[in-house]
């Protein structure tokens, strides 16, 4: 179990915050698998305070989705504790985490996300406004640094928890290279030497032996699962046995985990609408299919469909020619 500040988590892996992926349904697929933290997408705090409907849709969170955390970027630190507050509101989530650490070219020229690495002043009075703000833990999420030039990561993880941070989670990449060559996990692990407050381990984790290297290797309290949860939520049950020590089980066989990404999309239409979940569907149900040989016809036909009924013809021919 984990803890941080008065929020107990009672596992070590987490689902990370991603854009245009981890919405209501499929949190709720990987939380069935073991990830005992989940995130919502993150939501622009300007826009938030601003009152924009579709951001605040973004911040649904269930009532059977305990513990789970809001994430919100930007700036300007009176406007990030107004967000912080509001955010709480609308999801009656458990933790308030800050996006230190994303590098899409957007968001940072705006002076959000993984700028603030270059802004160490600023970003602590975001974390004390925003602490003051809100009676939840207060978390954030940050990188390597800036680039190979300006790697920072240790003194901003005591920026973090001088300016009252409850926890941190470290992606091991600069912000130079966006998701490209390898995390290093050497600078995770000098994190967490230098702070007494709980870190996360983000970064390359596609295997349930990544997981587990992870965890160990740098000495984190928690592992952060991204990109590798695309197509295969189970990997969070196979991690979890393994650091359990436990047999680990079998990825489920391929009808199970379409009718489940089926599953998905058609709860997720209960909210947004059949046109929304089919967009979802678009660029989501292809990574179920990753690997699965002679799979191109049907990765189409996924990425074109238009209707819940659509939608289940086309997973109805997976199960038919590919299994």
């Amino acid at each position: 179990m984990v803890k941080i500040g008065n929020v107990e988590i009672s596992g070590r892996l987490s689902l990370a915050p991603m854009a245009g992926v981890t919405d209501f349904a499929f949190r709720r697929v990987c939380r069935e698998q073991g990830a005992a933290l989940t995130t919502t997408e993150m939501v622009s705090a300007k826009a938030l305070v601003y009152k924009d409907e579709k951001t605040k849709s973004l911040l649904y969170v269930p009532e059977d989705e305990h513990p789970c955390a809001v994430q919100i970027f930007g700036h300007e630190p009176e406007i990030m504790a107004q967000a912080a507050h509001l955010a709480l509101e609308i999801s009656g989530a458990d933790i308030v985490d800050i996006n230190m650490g994303c590098p899409v070219g957007k968001i940072v020229k705006s002076g959000d996300g993984s700028d603030l690495m270059r802004h160490m002043e600023l970003a602590g009075e975001i974390i004390r406004r925003v602490k003051q703000a809100v009676a939840v833990p207060v978390t954030v999420k940050f990188r390597k640094g800036w680039d190979n030039g300006n790697v920072n990561a240790v003194e901003f993880a005591r920026m973090c928890r001088d300016s009252g941070a409850d926890a941190i989670a470290v992606h091991g990449r600069t912000r130079a290279q966006m998701y490209a060559g390898r995390a290093d996990w050497d600078i995770i692990r000098d994190v967490k030497k230098a702070v007494d407050i709980p870190v996360t381990a983000n970064g390359d984790i596609f295997s349930p032996e990544d997981a587990e290297h992870i965890l160990r290797y740098t000495g984190s309290d928690m592992a952060m699962i991204g990109r590798g949860s695309f197509g295969n939520p189970w990997l969070f049950r196979q991690a979890n046995a393994l650091l359990a020590g436990q047999p680990m089980p079998p990825v489920p066989p391929l009808n199970e985990r379409i009718d489940r990404a089926v599953e998905q999309i058609e709860e997720l239409s209960f909210r947004t609408g059949e046109h929304v979940a089919c967009l979802e569907a678009r660029h989501q149900l292809p990574w179920y299919l990753h690997g699965v040989a002679h799979s191109g016809y049907y990765k189409q036909q996924l990425v074109h469909v238009e209707s819940l009924n659509e939608l289940r013809h086309v997973a109805e021919g997976i199960k038919r020619d590919l299994i």
